[in-house]
Order: C-alpha cells, then structure tokens, then sequence
C-alpha cells in the first residue's frame, strides 16, 4: 500500500465517522419540543449495543480471565449514550456523544484517568476509538489510562462481539479481549 493510498484510506474513515444522521422522533418535554439530535455515523453504530452484553475477559498483562458486563443505556432524549462497565467487580462509566459534529467518548476509569477517545475506523463490523492527545492533557509516559477502544461484531451472529482496549500502566502499552454476548 502506497502512502498516498493509507492517507485516503484514514480519510475514508474520517469522513465515514463524521456524516451526520438525524434523529427519527422529535424529543418532548412538557410541552417544549427539543432540538434535533444529529449524529454522527460512530455514534449510529455504537448504539447498535444497546442493551446488556457479558463475558470473560482476559487480561494480557497477568493472563487473570475475569467476569464482565456492560451495559450500554440511550440517555438525554437520544443524544448521549452511557456504557456502565463491571469489570471483575469494578464499575466504570464511559459516556458517547457528539460534540458539534465529531463523535467522542469519554472513559471514567479505575486507574483515575478519564481519557477522551474518538472515532478512528468505522464499518458495520468494527468500530475503532483512539486516544485523542487534543483533547486530553494525559501523556503516555506520566499517566495510566485507556488509549484505544475496538469492537468486532459478529456479521453472522449479532448477539455476538469482542471488545478490546489498550491500556498504558506505568508507560507499559498491554491489551485486553472480551468474548461477548447479548443478554
């Protein structure tokens, strides 16, 4: 693959994450109607996991496989959704939205960090969040957070997906995978 051949790929993706997609019922409350929701293609595709998904996780920096659930919930009349996270007991929070256009993620985490993620590749099987250094003041080599974000749908079974994430602890990158099923 040409240089030029990756940029216009990244580009694709780019661009593919960022279309617009309008909200289909308006939102009431009392008698006001709110604004409408635009959202963008990522936030389209995370809200295809609503609901509760669990599994095992396995841990690559001790190899400890673990319980986990997740549970991904609409919230403020269809424009954030919140994703509750358990992982081996421990709950964590990460909120999805859009921001004047552009898809991002926000991961409140155990490590006591809240990296900013956004929206990297998007396709009907896989959606990719990255650590976006803009938006956050967290260094790589002073800080403990989650850099990345990958899930893989199943194309022939929906109620199926991995899930994995990239963390940096102490400097050190390791990753953890998620073997996941729809409740």
């Amino acid at each position: 693959m040409t240089k030029h051949s990756a940029i216009t790929i990244a580009s694709i993706f780019t661009l593919a994450a960022n279309i617009v997609i309008a909200a289909e019922d308006p939102v009431v409350i009392g008698n006001v109607t709110m604004p409408e929701v635009q959202s963008t293609a990522a936030f389209e595709q995370i809200k295809r996991k609503l609901g509760k998904w669990e599994g095992q996780l396995t841990q690559s920096l001790t190899g400890a496989v673990y319980d986990v659930s997740y549970e991904w919930k609409l919230i403020g009349g269809g424009s954030t959704i919140i994703e509750t996270v358990i992982e081996d007991g421990v709950e964590m929070l990460t909120t999805y939205s859009d921001e004047e256009g552009e898809f991002v993620a926000k991961h409140y985490c155990a490590l006591g960090t809240e990296p900013v993620l956004t929206a990297t590749e998007i396709s009907d099987e896989v959606v990719t969040l990255s650590f976006d250094n803009s938006r956050s003041p967290l260094r790589q080599d002073m800080h403990d957070f989650v850099h990345s974000m990958k899930w893989t749908m199943d194309p022939n079974d929906p109620s199926s997906m991995v899930y994995e994430y990239a963390v940096y602890q102490a400097g050190e990158l390791s990753t953890n995978r998620a073997e996941l099923r729809k409740q």
